[in-house]
């Protein structure tokens, strides 16, 4: 069984005053649930330039490479330069939360945190409960929302039934001469029932 490593160390001094007003800070800004999430960025940060560091003697094939891993999750990076001169604040707006959050998807950054855990978020179709995944650059435009059933149904046009689609048809006038025939034919029936009643009178 292999064993955990910490991804973060804690700051060496816990009661700068300094520090901890700027870690509330950033903690408001970026909606954290803890300070644990700052010190995990700023460790992956320093982990990026102690790489940087080793590259200063890489051929440029390698920097390119690298250069390119990181331009992948979107951070700004053309030389080894601007990657030493990253921050963790520069790691925290790739994450989940952040980007649903300016992409005006969530009112606030803490409401887009609470969708992210109710996974009413998607990317790129797949609902992603991790606040803190770093979204890549070609995923970014594929972040939507999970719609419920109920806002389904009513965006779903209802069907019109066969009686709705079909026009009503309008009542055809019959010519002249039809209406004629059909006068000529109830004449006869009347002159019918006349004969009958007189034959009853003279009976009686």
């Amino acid at each position: 069984m292999k064993r955990k490593h910490k991804k973060y160390s804690k700051p060496k001094r816990p009661f700068d005053k300094a520090r901890i007003e700027e870690e509330a800070q950033i903690v408001k800004e970026f909606g954290l649930k803890n300070k644990k999430e700052i010190w995990k960025a700023d460790a992956r940060i320093n982990a990026m330039r102690e790489k940087a560091k080793r590259m200063i003697n890489a051929d440029e094939k390698a920097k390119k490479k690298f250069f390119e891993l990181l331009q992948k999750i979107g951070l700004k990076v053309e030389s080894l330069a601007d990657v030493l001169s990253l921050d963790k604040k520069d790691y925290l707006n790739r994450r989940l939360q952040t980007i649903v959050f300016k992409k005006k998807f969530a009112p606030t950054i803490k409401t887009s945190r609470q969708m992210i855990v109710h996974k009413k978020v998607l990317v790129d179709g797949r609902a992603v409960n991790i606040p803190s995944y770093i979204v890549p650059v070609e995923l970014e435009d594929k972040i939507t929302i999970k719609m419920s059933k109920k806002k389904i149904e009513t965006a779903a046009p209802v069907p019109k039934t066969e009686a709705e689609e079909k026009p009503a048809e309008a009542e055809v006038e019959k010519p002249a001469d039809e209406k004629k025939e059909e006068v000529m034919a109830e004449e006869p029936k009347e002159e019918v029932k006349q004969k009958e009643e007189v034959k009853e009178e003279k009976n009686e």
